[in-house]
């Protein structure tokens, strides 16, 4: 039986799309099968500055910007009547310091037209129901949407499904997230927030005034409409036998900054929930296969780090499968698995920093230092490998030490 590509892709999105472009243009074969019929919703709207450096390099940039996109410079945060704002132009890291907040339906069609334009054969509505990894060349069976199967056989297979997470699900390599499971309600809604009320150019992240650990994204869009969620442990949300509209509209209420702002706003949309979202995996890697972003492990979204660890994980795989196809010897684990980890590493720590509240005393902080924000303003850019910032590298060591001392003046 003859190849039907040398890399098939499970999953059209960010990572998939970016992966499959950076093959196709070493001369691969590639074939993404996916399940869905693009456009189709997704979540992860705010992109990080990185982002932008693996869209270039998968030749998207120009599309994407030629969107109309909302422009992105940085990230508001709001606890009470505590405000502070992080611009990513002003960063330690050099690179990036503007992105875009998206709908995925529209983003993520653009970045697989693009994939397809640079010579990736895409199917859609196809779902992976077997594979066979034990032969020569793996084997991929799908289903189509009118129930016909078909048999695929290739060189390599780059698991780009993010939360349908199929190769962890038919392998046998999913384990328990170490992170408390959580919740999210969330929708998309006409805003009509008054001029002044908020910068269109920054996502805004607000702290329960009462509950620390639950918090709110408010993400803009350019056609005057916003993303609003909403995320606490599941115990938060079901003390309230309310509609999930009703759910989360009261709780949006609870945050003054937010119900200001959304006064006139239209909610048009149906409210939609995802729990237990945190995941993980024995390995990222095997024979025959390698698995991208959120398929392998996804931390939470406070920092909107999905789309970053996605496209970063597609630019690594890329060239080592790449090394790989072209009869080098080459190793998975330290040249996938253990640099992808480590930026994936220090988003952790600044996500269990925050939900410890830690963090969130260092940003509140009155007593900023600008050699210090501009550090901590490149790992909310993405730059989350970037071992020259000790705020990196030395995260778990420099974190509770400056926590530490922004508590100790904020009690003098």
């Amino acid at each position: 039986m003859s190849l039907n590509a040398d890399v098939i892709i499970i999953g059209a999105g960010p990572s998939g799309a970016v992966s499959g472009a950076l093959l196709a243009q070493k001369g691969y074969k590639v074939l993404i099968l996916e399940r869905a019929q693009f456009p189709r919703f997704s979540i992860g709207e705010s992109l990080l500055p990185q982002c932008m450096t693996f869209l270039e390099e998968a030749k998207m940039l120009d599309a994407v910007q030629a969107a109309g996109f909302q422009y992105k410079n940085g990230a508001i945060f709001e606890y009470g009547d505590q405000h502070t704002f992080f611009n990513f132009e002003e960063k330690f890291t050099s690179g990036w310091g503007t992105t875009f907040q998206v709908q995925r339906d529209r983003f993520d069609k653009i970045l697989a037209d693009r994939a397809e334009a640079q010579g990736v054969e895409i199917h859609y509505q196809e779902s992976i129901t077997t594979v066979d990894f034990e032969g020569e060349h793996p084997i991929l069976q799908s289903q189509k949407s009118d129930g016909s199967t078909v048999t695929y056989r290739c060189q390599f297979v780059l698991d780009a499904s993010g939360f349908g997470r199929v190769l962890p699900r038919l392998l046998d390599l999913e384990i328990p997230s170490d992170f408390p499971i959580r919740q999210s309600n969330f929708t998309h809604i006409e805003d009509n927030i008054d001029a002044g009320l908020f910068d269109r150019n920054k996502i805004i992240i607000t702290v329960h005034p009462k509950y620390r650990d639950v918090w709110y994204w408010l993400i803009p869009f350019s056609n005057g409409r916003c993303s609003i969620g909403v995320v606490g442990e599941p115990d938060f949300f079901a003390k309230r036998q309310q509609t999930p509209e009703a759910l989360l509209k009261s709780i949006v209420n609870e945050a003054p900054g937010l119900q200001k702002r959304l006064t006139k706003a239209k909610w048009d949309t149906p409210v939609n929930q995802i729990t237990g979202y945190s995941s993980n995996v024995k390995a990222l890697y095997g024979k025959h296969f390698a698995l991208l972003g959120n398929a392998g492990e996804f931390l939470d979204p406070v920092f909107s780090s999905g789309v970053t660890i996605a496209l970063k994980s597609a630019s690594l795989a890329a060239k080592v499968l790449d090394r790989q196809l072209q009869g080098h010897e080459v190793n998975w684990k330290e040249e996938y698995q253990v640099p992808l980890q480590f930026g994936v590493n220090t988003f952790r720590c600044y996500v269990e920093a925050w939900y410890d509240h830690s963090f969130q005393d260092i940003i509140f902080s009155s007593n900023q230092n600008k050699n210090v924000t501009e550090k901590i303003s490149s790992i909310l850019a993405g730059y989350a490998w970037d071992e020259k910032n000790p705020y990196v590298k030395q995260c778990k060591r420099k974190l509770p030490q400056l926590a530490k001392l922004c508590q100790q003046k904020k009690s003098v």
